[in-house]
């Protein structure tokens, strides 16, 4: 990160603290006394009197029973990181059936952002069904050129803007997928988030694969973690593969306890926010439109989940200064997130829709859109 990248970041984080209204308190840019917050709920999900977890017993079992409940699986293990608990669940996936290809879109975590984990540490070997960005098809399944193991959707899919099929579709490609004889794995780091567009509790999504992967701190706001779940034949091995890759840890108590608590209090709120998510993105377009923007995009148009992406017509510098500037001046903070070059002259960022935005009217959204584009044109200005 270049120095001004730094400064314009640090200044972002003080904004984000300072500001009066947001569409997240994300926990990206909190405090460590306001993430330590978190836990003053914990004692109503847990017996805080209890002995502490040491090596994966305790209140990481309870997390895990949990878990398992919700999503309507056999088990369930915690695991540190999403990225270990996918390579694991994968590996063993592959000693089941003799394959280790994994079917995959090349926007997937693993293939983005994982230093290609899963063949330089697992043994793994990704296949490519698409690049495009959206979901892939049960007819590029079924069409894939050569034999592979497991089939892994991201659900929804981040790097296409959070995107996911329909149900049909989703019956589709996971039917394609045992048509070939092959397992299938959701990498559902965001799938509590799903059940809106799905129209379905998550038990019933997950109800369509092998094995389903879940982060608590992407959706649930949690310090950590991730969970497979599944058959209990496969997550007991999965334990034992957790041990091997370094995740079995002596305390983990003050992470499963904020997933806990995330489970019990933010979990029911998600169809909330991907309503009001809905609400705030088409406020986006209109203001976008009333400013006299020749050219911005909400993708997609209505979000799948309470996140989505922002693309307009500026460099990414102008439109990060706007951002952090709007924040220091308004104290409406309307875009949190860093700004990513989508072309050129063009610049992409993420929105999350949260509890706080709740309070954000369409009018709110519309003079917010106004201000900013007016501090657009003073940077570039500049």
């Amino acid at each position: 990160m270049s120095e001004a990248a730094l400064k314009r970041y640090e200044r972002r984080q003080v904004a984000h603290r300072a500001a009066e209204r947001v569409l997240a308190r994300t926990s990206a840019l909190a405090t460590v006394r306001e993430r330590l917050a978190l836990l003053d709920a914990a004692g109503d999900v847990y017996d805080l009197d209890r002995t502490a977890d040491m090596y994966g017993n305790g209140v990481v079992e309870t997390l895990e029973e949990r878990t398992a409940a919700v999503l309507g699986t056999e088990a369930a293990a915690f695991f540190p990181t999403g990225t270990m608990a996918q390579q694991v669940a994968l590996r063993c996936w592959a000693a089941r059936t003799g394959n280790p290809a994994v079917a995959l879109h090349a926007l997937s975590h693993p293939e983005m952002y994982e230093r290609h984990a899963f063949s330089q540490v697992s043994g793994l070997r990704p296949v490519r069904l698409t690049s495009e960005p959206r979901q892939p098809t049960a007819e590029e399944v079924r069409g894939l050129d050569e034999p592979f193991g497991a089939l892994m959707l991201e659900l929804p899919l981040r790097e296409a803007g959070f995107l996911l099929p329909s149900w049909e579709e989703l019956e589709e490609v996971t039917g394609a997928a045992r048509g070939r004889e092959a397992v299938v794995h959701f990498d559902g780091a965001r799938l509590w988030e799903s059940t809106a567009h799905f129209g379905r509790p998550v038990d019933e999504i997950a109800a369509l694969a092998d094995s389903v992967y879940v982060s608590y701190y992407k959706s649930l706001g949690a310090y950590g973690g991730a969970a497979i779940a599944g058959p209990a034949a496969l997550i007991d091995e999965a334990k034992a593969w957790r041990h091997r890759y370094g995740g079995q840890l002596f305390q983990q108590f003050p992470t499963a306890l904020s997933a806990l608590v995330g489970l019990e209090r933010e979990l029911p709120r998600l169809p909330e926010y991907v309503r009001h998510a809905r609400v705030v993105a088409a406020a986006l377009r209109e203001g976008f439109a009333a400013a006299g923007v020749p050219w911005a995009r909400v993708h997609p148009e209505e979000p799948h989940t309470h996140e989505f992406q922002v693309w307009l017509p500026y460099e990414v510098d102008v439109a990060a200064e706007a951002a952090v500037r709007q924040g220091e001046q308004t104290g409406a903070l309307l875009f949190a997130r860093a700004w990513d070059r989508g072309g050129p002259g063009l610049a992409v960022t993420e929105i999350e829709v949260r509890a706080a935005a709740l309070e954000w009217t369409a009018d709110d959204v519309h003079g917010a859109v106004a201000d900013f584009v007016g501090l657009v044109e003073k940077v570039a200005r500049e």
